[in-house]
């Protein structure tokens, strides 16, 4: 098992959204267990564990620890495939789902009365500017001292490593990181006062 784990595809990191599965992945980290182990301690049926299984299977959350033969039976045994899971959003210009979801939450902006453009310069720029925000959150010596945290949520522990990795970063490498929100603000910025010089 990793103790820290990228995830690049905006629907693997969305499977973690439903409470039932970050309950199985909290107990899959943990120690390997099986699905009726896994029904048993969350009070569901086997079959609902291994429709979530299969789905966390697809999206590299979980995977076959091992294998054991009980009399005519073979036992699977599934565990987590790391410690903590990040979403990123990778380094270049963006994946098509990347380039997707960014465009979905652009177009659902005006519904909060922001109205910035989703052309695909626009896009590219804010996956440019949001990728370099990653780099203080992939910093592997935090991930891996909260990792041993048995009693801390995984999304608790992702926020635990992002505010060390700001707490301790050098003055310059802090500079750098509000550089990069700023040019992320400036892209959005700009894309908003360009939406209200369209409406007038």
């Amino acid at each position: 098992m990793k103790a820290v784990k990228l995830i690049k595809d905006p629907q693997s990191f969305n499977l973690l959204a439903d409470d039932t599965r970050r309950r199985m992945i909290h107990l899959l980290r943990a120690k390997e267990r099986t699905v009726s182990q896994i029904a048993e301690e969350l009070g569901l049926t086997p079959q609902a564990i291994y429709h979530h299984i299969r789905k966390m299977k697809e999206g590299d959350l979980v995977e076959v620890a091992k294998e054991e033969r009980v009399d005519h039976f073979i036992e699977t045994y599934y565990r987590a495939t790391a410690e903590v899971f990040i979403h990123s959003h990778g380094e270049g210009s963006g994946s098509p789902d990347e380039e997707r979801e960014i465009r979905s939450i652009l177009e659902n902006m005006p519904k909060i009365g922001l109205d910035i453009p989703s052309d695909k310069e626009t896009i590219s720029k804010v996956i440019s500017a949001a990728s370099k925000l990653k780099a203080c959150s992939h910093e592997s010596a935090w991930y891996d001292k909260v990792s041993e945290l048995e009693d801390v949520d995984f999304f608790a522990k992702q926020g635990m490593a992002e505010y060390a990795c700001i707490a301790t970063m050098s003055d310059k490498d802090f500079e750098a990181f509000l550089e990069n929100y700023r040019n992320l603000r400036k892209v959005l910025k700009s894309g908003v006062q360009a939406g209200i010089k369209k409406k007038g």
